[in-house]
Parts: structure tokens; C-alpha cells; sequence
């Protein structure tokens, strides 16, 4: 019988880090460099400029203990608004990203092996979710047939697109995906359990709750279900704060709610947030990336 003791949660930590624009998400990833973690970053935000010059600010010697690739569809502006160059592939790119971290650019061939068997002086960062859904979406719209409307029904869009990222969150967040993982997300707030608007197709008379951003209203509630860890960015009167215990409008978890302290300051908060889980990495000399040219 398994002891409760051996539980795979106490080697990994996988944190849902969810805010609103601006609030300093990417750029506080830096206290984790500070402290030792090798971070790969899947950039689908192409927004990594501050994270970069806050490395270097603070721990320069450090900034080759992050690895990044940045997807994003290509788009074009026409008359008929802005439209993807060729198709969609940002998506599809990111899903093999999860598989092997290989690829190749510029520089030659980068293959940092297979993210689930990374360990635990490792962090997976996806930043952001909210732009992962929507290059599902676009990924998926091409897939939807047409019906004899002569138009696309866009709630089979949605449905595939929710399918297939609920799909990746079951997969970064099990138990066989050794290593840590860090999701970033954007707040979006709807009304849950009042009633839906036949006009709008959006949920009236309910509570105002808070969720991450994800592909329509559905997706939204089930995203924390996956992750043990769930934490908020706030900014109140100029301070910005890493938050863990629950507000009116968001709830937030931990697994050591009774260690853990119900704030941080942004600029140290996921080091010591995850300093309370577990052991910092060892100080050990920092392999090369494997590049063939």
C-alpha cells in the first residue's frame, strides 16, 4: 500500500499564476533564477523583454539557465481584417514543444530532450495561456466544415479548441510530467450559476467570479481543477503582490496553506513560494545548450 508520505505532488510543483495585464507576471519569473532554476519558457506572448533585462539586472551570470522559443502565427492586415500567413501552426509547434524540446533556428539545432523527464531543478513555464488558447482557436477554425449555411457554426470551434487545451493541461499537470510547471494566465470574469442570455449566450443573474482567460466561458472554471497551486497578482496602490489565500471574487490554493505566508512581494514571491514546498536547486556548474550547425 502506497504511503500518503510518497504522494508525487512532493516532488513537483505545479502553479497556475494568474493576474491582469501588466501586473508583473513575467517579469518576477527572475527570483527563480536567482535562486537556481533552469527555466524553459514556451513564449507565446512574445513579451519577454522584461524578464531578460531583470535577469540581467540581477543575476547576470544566470541568464543562460533560461531557454526559450517564441510561437506566434505570422498575420497580415487586408481589407477584411487581419488574417494568418499560410496555416496556423503556432498551435501544433507548442504540442510537440510538450513532447521533445527540439528545434531548430537561426543558430542551429537546439534538443534539450523530453520536458516530462526534465526533474525537479527544472521549470516548464507557458506564459501565456491565454495566447496558447487562442492559437488553438486559430488552429482549430480551419478544421470546422462549413455547413449549408455557407458559414462555420463557432461553437464546433470552440468545442475543439477547449477540447484539445483542457487535453494539454491533463498532460503538464500528471503525474508521469516530471518536472515543475508554471502556467500563466490572464483574468477574465463572468457570472456562474444564474442563467444563460438566448440573445448573448452569456450566464445573467449569477456571481461575479474571476477564472483564467481560456477558449470561450466554458473552458474557464475547469482550468484551476487541474493544478494544486493557484495564485494571484494584484496591484493596490502601486504595490504589486503575489497573493495565496483567496479573495471574494478568486479562489486561490496552495498544499501548505498552514506554511505558506497568505502574501509575497512580486519581486521575491515564486522563489519563496516554491522555497516552501521544496529545496532550492544545487549549485552545480550549468551544461551548454546542445546546438548543431
Amino acid at each position: 500500500m502506497p504511503s500518503l508520505a510518497n504522494h508525487q505532488s512532493n516532488d513537483f510543483t505545479k502553479l497556475l499564476l494568474i493576474g491582469d495585464a501588466k501586473s508583473g507576471k513575467t517579469g518576477s519569473l527572475v527570483s527563480l533564477v536567482e535562486a537556481g532554476y533552469k527555466l524553459r519558457i514556451l513564449d507565446m506572448d512574445n513579451l519577454l523583454d522584461i524578464l531578460k533585462y531583470m535577469i540581467l539586472e540581477k543575476c547576470p551570470d544566470k541568464i543562460g539557465n533560461v531557454e526559450f522559443r517564441t510561437l506566434r502565427d505570422k498575420r497580415k492586415a487586408t481589407q477584411a481584417g487581419s488574417e494568418i500567413v499560410g496555416q496556423p501552426k503556432a498551435f501544433i509547434e507548442a504540442i510537440k514543444m510538450f513532447d521533445r524540446w527540439k528545434y531548430k533556428d537561426e543558430n542551429g539545432d537546439v534538443d534539450l530532450g523530453v520536458p516530462a523527464e526534465w526533474g525537479p531543478e527544472c521549470i516548464l513555464v507557458v506564459d501565456s495561456l491565454s495566447r496558447l488558447c487562442d492559437a488553438a482557436w486559430d488552429w482549430a477554425d480551419p478544421l470546422t466544415p462549413t455547413g449549408k449555411s455557407g458559414f462555420k457554426d463557432a461553437r464546433a470551434t470552440y468545442g475543439t479548441a477547449q477540447d484539445v487545451i483542457e487535453q494539454t493541461l491533463a498532460t503538464l499537470t500528471s503525474a508521469n510530467f516530471e518536472t515543475n510547471v508554471i502556467v500563466i494566465a490572464h483574468v477574465m470574469y463572468m457570472e456562474i450559476g444564474g442563467s444563460e442570455d438566448p440573445e448573448t449566450g452569456k450566464m445573467v443573474g449569477g456571481t461575479l467570479k474571476g477564472f483564467p482567460q481560456g477558449v470561450g466561458q466554458k473552458l474557464s472554471p475547469k482550468i484551476p481543477q487541474y493544478f494544486p497551486s493557484v495564485v494571484l497578482y494584484t496591484n493596490e496602490g502601486g504595490k504589486r503582490t503575489l497573493r495565496t489565500n483567496s479573495t471574494p471574487l478568486i479562489d486561490l490554493a496552495n498544499p501548505k496553506p498552514f506554511a505558506m505566508a497568505k502574501s509575497y512581494p512580486i519581486e521575491t514571491g515564486l522563489a519563496q513560494f516554491f522555497g516552501v514546498l521544496r529545496e532550492p536547486p544545487k549549485a552545480k556548474a550549468e551544461p551548454k545548450l546542445v546546438r548543431k550547425v
